[in-house]
């Protein structure tokens, strides 16, 4: 599991941008983590996700039935941030 909530990533230009993270999972049928993140100064609130090793290093997500999985966490994750809005 990543150990902060805040993620380097460099772009190929050598560009680096601090990306704020969401959360994090494991999908024990891959044997793989994931984690979702989002540049906090971008306004549209668009939301990345990759797979990572052990190790930290992040792996591009290419698989479209890991996107699809990918994207139902998400949804589940957005309706229980909804739903812990709406008791407040």
């Amino acid at each position: 599991m990543l150990e902060s909530n805040k993620i380097l990533i460099t772009e190929e230009d050598g560009t680096e941008t601090e990306m704020e993270i969401l959360f994090t999972f494991d999908d024990d049928s891959r044997s793989k983590s994931y984690v979702l993140f989002t540049d906090p100064k971008d306004e549209e609130g668009e939301v990345f996700a990759c797979s990572y090793t052990d190790e930290g290093e992040m792996e591009p997500v290419e698989d479209p039935e890991e996107w699809s999985m990918i994207e139902e966490v998400f949804g589940a994750f957005v309706e229980e941030l909804d739903d812990a809005e709406v008791e407040e």
